[in-house]
């Protein structure tokens, strides 16, 4: 057999190993990957209730621990009801993530996805009891760009949320819009508390964001909405009767 032959042969072989390799690497990382994904999403939403701090690194059993606690998971019907998973089988729901205290609810968290400049954007918004009040937004995953666009996953643009407001001054539902630059300068006084600053070079990224934002808000607004007018409508189906009712 040729050294040539036997060049090749060789490189097939290593090819082949290699990839048998990699395939077993990525089968048994499978499970520890998903979980880790599981994890970030849990701290992501606990970012948004102030229930860990930014500041801080936490490790999964923590962020598990502390989720289990405080966060649990139910569905909201079109009417706005917060149901149980299992009482929404088979019906047209929305996830929904609620901080609850005491059984009341302190604040629902919603998850969030958008359309960016280059893919999906993906992120959960927390509401304040009353309804209108945003209490914390982070984002997870996104592919926009580093430095431009990708500026909507650091602290400083995502704490611009807190404390804006959903509805104007006469109770209607406006969304949050990502102002042009600054809003000061951007945004006439009585609007303010519904945009937050923009960042510069990502104009677009900041007009798909709103958007989609828009879009997700409004899907949720059936519940907003009975929080908004009667917080008792909107507690949880538990047999524990919530405070406002003791």
């Amino acid at each position: 057999m040729s050294d040539t032959a036997k060049s090749i042969l060789f490189a097939l072989g290593m090819c082949i190993v290699c990839g048998l390799l990699l395939t077993a690497a990525a089968t048994g990382l499978q499970k520890r990957q998903e979980q880790n994904r599981i994890t970030d999403r849990q701290k992501n939403i606990l970012y948004t209730v102030d229930l860990i701090s930014r500041d801080k690194q936490y490790s999964p059993e923590e962020i598990v621990n502390i989720s289990e606690n405080n966060i649990r998971k139910y569905e909201v019907t079109p009417s706005g009801k917060i149901v149980a998973p299992e009482e929404a089988a088979g019906k047209q729901t929305l996830p929904i993530y609620v901080y609850v205290d005491k059984a009341q609810i302190r604040a629902y968290i919603i998850p969030i996805e958008s359309q960016g400049l280059w893919g999906k954007i993906y992120g959960y918004m927390a509401l304040e009891a009353d309804g209108s009040t945003i209490a914390g937004f982070t984002v997870y995953q996104h592919s926009e760009t580093p430095g431009l666009g990708g500026e909507i996953d650091k602290r400083w643009f995502q704490e611009n949320f807190e404390g804006k407001k959903i509805v104007d001054q006469n109770g209607n539902f406006v969304a949050i819009q990502v102002a042009k630059g600054d809003v000061e300068k951007q945004v006439p006084e009585e609007k303010e508390s519904h945009y937050v600053d923009g960042i510069s070079g990502a104009t677009l990224t900041g007009k798909y964001l709103s958007r989609g934002i828009e879009k997700t808000l409004s899907r949720y607004e059936p519940v907003s909405l009975c929080f908004r007018k009667n917080r008792l409508r909107c507690r949880l189906q538990e047999r524990e009767p919530a405070q406002d009712e003791k």
